[in-house]
């Protein structure tokens, strides 16, 4: 009995935990949601060429103002290194994205004090601005470009080609982009999309924190944090901090939980901070680290992080001290484990009409103008731009699109596990059309009346436009269904072929048509349709119809 009382106080502490800070996640989340949707990659790209003072501060401000997923962050990171990006700035955007984000400074601040989250954002930049010091002499330039042209090299062999933003995004200014519902329908995409992604880390990081807050006996932490001896526990607390974030493999603002319960277990206002800003060091990241740029620089980059982020938690500790800024008094109990009719309650109820708001906007976004855009990673359910998706795979006749590397593999290590994960995108009852997508010519096909009938291969059923591809199809199923297969480019009688990707597409059900110096031209995919119209000259080349 003692066991289940002790295990029922600690979820009920974990779930109050999340009750304070529940508005903040929202309003986080929602602050994100919209940066993304209305900044251009394209943008930040061209703002990191180079690690100047300059170039830094801004890729800072891009990072802070981005999604707080440690996963994505690093995703988003190798795409811009990948093209053309600095080394060392895009790492810089990565360690703003995760530790200089809105939400995080206001659940620190909710969860630990004030101090927190002040020292998030000055730490933050002494942590950045040590990083930038401390990478060009870690990193050799001849390896960094070895691991930027085999990320070239693994991306080409995926097929996917750099790619400009999509021209609907785009061609508008950004205060046109704000003031439309479009916009903010894929703003509200992002925000939800982000909140599933993380809601694995989010559950763990307020469960193990409730764990720690009651479980745990102040001998233990004691034990480990060597409490007593003034500047020596100062450094050994702000060292062993991001090793515990490294054991704990929970990144993210899931971690900001766990910070508040081990200061109020006794680990030291710098070690605290040095364990918030070690959410890149967790054990699967540094294991994503390696696939993407080999071991080498990725046991680099781990001891650099750790340095950094060390260094900066005792730093910021010493300089707060230096002017009399006091650490906050270890509470006696992080949040009060009950429901009060206070300003917390109220902005609770209005961060959930907000986050209603969202969702509504976010279902009905393919009718404001996002179809085609936009895909839902089938694994981690991010909301993700299929111009820019890192990568992609092909499973029982449809494409699916991944916002990392990770996320992809996991997918084809076992595929229909997660083609059929229930948080994948629902269709509104009014929009199940019953469409499906012909595996040999990828042509869009009514289930319900195929043209060329339905085929069934290992408990799947497939849907051709036509009999010559239902044979083509039965004849060898595994070509088709492979994720490297192209599909044909053949033009038969009144077909057309997509001038992006060379699919035959029948002008009369194309998804898309768009008219250029007077022909028009027919498309497969909406996303098609927009590289098309970004760069019209780079296509028209005599193809269409």
């Amino acid at each position: 009995m003692a066991v289940l009382s002790t295990v029922w106080q600690s979820v009920l502490e974990g779930f109050f935990m999340f009750w304070g800070t529940l508005w903040a996640l929202v309003l986080g989340f929602t602050l994100s949601g919209a940066v993304q949707a209305f900044v251009s990659r394209r943008e930040m790209q061209k703002a990191m060429g180079d690690h100047r003072p300059g170039t830094v501060v801004r890729t800072g401000l891009l990072g802070a103002a981005s999604s707080s997923c440690s996963y994505a962050a690093a995703a988003l990171a190798k795409s811009l290194f990948q093209r053309g990006a600095d080394f060392t700035t895009a790492m810089v955007f990565m360690l703003a994205s995760t530790n200089l984000v809105v939400e995080l400074g206001i659940v620190l601040w909710l969860l630990a004090g004030w101090q927190f989250a002040l020292a998030e954002f000055v730490g933050g930049a002494i942590m950045i601005a040590l990083f930038v010091l401390v990478a060009p002499r870690v990193f050799p330039a001849f390896e960094l470009e070895q691991a930027r042209a085999r990320l070239a090299e693994r991306a080409a062999a995926q097929g996917h080609p750099e790619e400009a933003d999509g021209a609907e995004r785009h061609s508008k200014g950004l205060w046109a982009r704000v003031r439309s519902a479009a916009g903010w329908a894929d703003a509200a995409g992002y925000a939800v999309s982000d909140a599933t992604m993380l809601r694995r880390e989010l559950v763990i990081g307020y469960l193990v924190a409730g764990l720690l807050a009651v479980a745990v006996p102040p001998a233990a932490y004691s034990a480990v944090f060597f409490p007593g001896h003034g500047l020596l526990t100062d450094a050994w607390d702000a060292l062993v901090g991001p090793l515990v974030a490294f054991a704990s493999f929970v990144c993210s603002i899931g971690n900001v939980p766990l910070a508040a319960a081990l200061y109020r277990g006794g680990l030291g206002f710098g070690g605290t901070v040095a364990f918030v800003f070690a959410d890149l060091i967790a054990f699967p990241l540094v294991a994503v680290y390696a696939k993407l740029y080999g071991r080498r620089i990725a046991v680099r980059l781990f001891l650099a992080f750790w340095a950094v982020m060390s260094v900066a938690g005792l730093a910021t500790d010493l300089l707060f001290r230096g002017l009399g800024i006091p650490a906050p008094a270890r509470p006696a109990e992080i949040v009060p484990a009950r429901f009060e009719w206070n300003y917390t309650t109220w902005l609770n109820l209005a961060a959930i009409a907000v986050a209603a708001l969202l969702y509504r906007l976010y279902r009905r976004r393919d009718r404001l103008g996002s179809a085609g855009r936009y895909a839902k990673d089938p694994v981690c359910g991010m909301q993700v731009e299929k111009a820019h998706a890192p990568a992609t795979a092909a499973h029982a006749g449809h494409t699916h699109w991944f916002c990392s590397d990770r996320c992809h593999e996991k997918f084809t290590a076992d595929p229909d596990r997660y083609a059929q994960d229930p948080g994948s995108e629902p269709m509104d009852a009014e929009d199940s059309d019953e469409t499906a997508v012909d595996p040999v010519c990828g042509m869009d096909v009514d289930f319900q009346n195929p043209g060329g009938g339905i085929l069934t291969h290992e408990g799947a059923g497939y849907a051709f436009c036509s009999s010559g591809c239902r044979e083509a199809f039965a004849a060898d199923p595994r070509a088709y269904l492979h994720p490297d297969h192209a599909r044909g480019t053949g033009e038969g009688a009144g077909m057309a072929v997509d001038p992006v990707c060379g699919m035959a597409v029948d002008p009369q059900h194309a998804y898309a048509h768009f008219e250029h110096d007077g022909q028009s031209f027919s498309f497969c995919s909406t996303g098609c349709r927009d590289a098309f119209a970004a760069q019209p000259q780079s296509y028209a080349g005599g193809r269409g119809g």
